[in-house]
């Protein structure tokens, strides 16, 4: 009874705080930031003269985003006299309204007549054909911090073409909204599309200073492969700077609380419980069909453009709100460790998805781990030797204030 009241406890906690007034208020404060960065894609006195002249291939999607007004890069760029021959559309669709995981196929922008080339498809790395008639691919997505958001997935692919082929990069950088540097780091055997390289889940670099350590550190697939690249920084920004993203980065992020729970909830994907897909607050709750995993409760139903057939559709699924709960600066095991509990306690199998599991933790000890009973602060401590080494390695390769 003492575990399953914790889930009371917070839900009080949270609203004794006031918690709520502290999320206005840094929502607040990262909107004056917001204000002052200028990110890569607006710098057009450096991006333009690297593209007049040349057949350009686009990859960008909803994110894509400048000016106040809230221009699309394509929009821009075309009224500025860039070639695009076509847009690398990747998960989500390029105007970013694909389900998670579904199937983006090719199309035609419908503003532009734009061909828009799927690397959500048959190919999440661009082909020859599809760069044959590129002279420089640019890249300008939104990131979020975290290993398993698919968009750096996309941008290591797209190095690597561009590699092989011979094809100039451009990375228009965007600030990281998630900055820290936490987690465990991906192992070779757990190596998939939601974590291709040895990063931490929280890797604390923009996308392009991402970009600049998969050059350096030879992580494409051929070691002596280099991508011939060129970063357009922002102006404005430092890590640890707030930043409250102007669109949403995905259809299932769609705050910003929603997104600084990410990096904590994502892995609860292996697992039995719901994190909310199928609401219009995913990443902002937790639960499953059983009254003992709390107080709060929610029903997922198919919503287009966010998930067509969530888990537990129709179901009441019980647990937890943190709409009004300050997300961890970090990654945390704290809720995953009470469920776990809670679970046991029920008989249930909580990692019952545990190939999902191990890729989205990047390695297999932490799910064992938690079934030995180690606590939050014994798992933590098997990480630091390697973010250690990892904290040295980035320092190589930013391009802004570190704090």
């Amino acid at each position: 009874m003492i575990v399953r009241s914790l889930t009371r406890h917070i839900i009080t906690l949270a609203c004794i705080c006031g918690l709520m007034s502290f999320c206005i208020q840094a929502y607040a404060t990262g909107q004056e930031e917001r204000q002052s960065v200028v990110v890569g894609a607006e710098r057009t006195e450096e991006l333009l003269p690297l593209l007049r002249g040349k057949a350009v291939a686009l990859v960008a999607n909803a994110t894509s985003i400048v000016g106040p007004e809230r221009e699309h890069l394509l929009d821009n760029l075309l009224r500025h006299g860039v070639q695009i021959m076509k847009v690398l559309g990747p998960e989500h669709g390029f105007r970013g309204d694909a389900d998670a995981g579904a199937t983006v196929r090719d199309d035609r922008d419908m503003k532009t007549g734009i061909p828009i080339v799927s690397l959500y498809g048959n190919n999440k790395k661009p082909t020859k054909g599809m760069l044959r008639d590129v002279d420089v691919v640019l890249f300008d997505m939104q990131d979020v911090g975290t290993r398993f958001f698919t968009y750096i997935s996309t941008l290591h692919y797209v190095m690597e073409a561009c590699a092989e082929q011979g094809k100039k990069l451009i990375v228009t950088d965007r600030p990281n909204p998630n900055d820290n540097i936490d987690g465990p780091i991906l192992q070779p055997d757990c190596r998939s599309f939601v974590g291709l390289d040895p990063l931490p889940v929280l890797h604390g670099l923009t996308i392009g200073e991402l970009a600049q350590m998969i050059n350096g550190e030879r992580w494409l697939v051929k070691k002596s492969d280099k991508c011939d690249l060129t970063v357009i920084p922002m102006t404005g920004w430092k890590h640890g700077q707030p930043y409250i993203l102007p669109v949403k980065p995905s259809p299932n992020l769609p705050t910003p609380q929603a997104i600084a729970w990410y990096p904590s909830l994502c892995l609860f994907e292996g697992t039995i419980m719901s994190i909310g897909r199928g609401t219009t607050f995913p990443f902002e709750v937790l639960g499953y069909h059983n009254e003992n995993f709390g107080d709060f409760t929610f029903t997922p139903r198919p919503i287009r453009g966010m998930d067509s057939n969530p888990l537990y559709k129709g179901r009441v699924c019980h647990g937890i709100d943190l709409r009004g709960v300050e997300a961890p600066k970090g990654f945390s095991l704290n809720l995953l460790i009470h469920f776990y509990r809670i679970a046991r306690e029920e008989g249930l199998r909580f990692i019952n998805r545990r190939q999902t599991f191990n890729i989205l933790a990047g390695t297999k000890e932490l799910a064992l781990q938690i079934e030995k009973g180690m606590s939050e602060e014994e798992i933590r401590a098997t990480w630091q030797p390697g973010l250690k080494k990892y904290r040295k390695m980035r320092q190589k390769y930013l391009l802004y204030p570190d704090q």
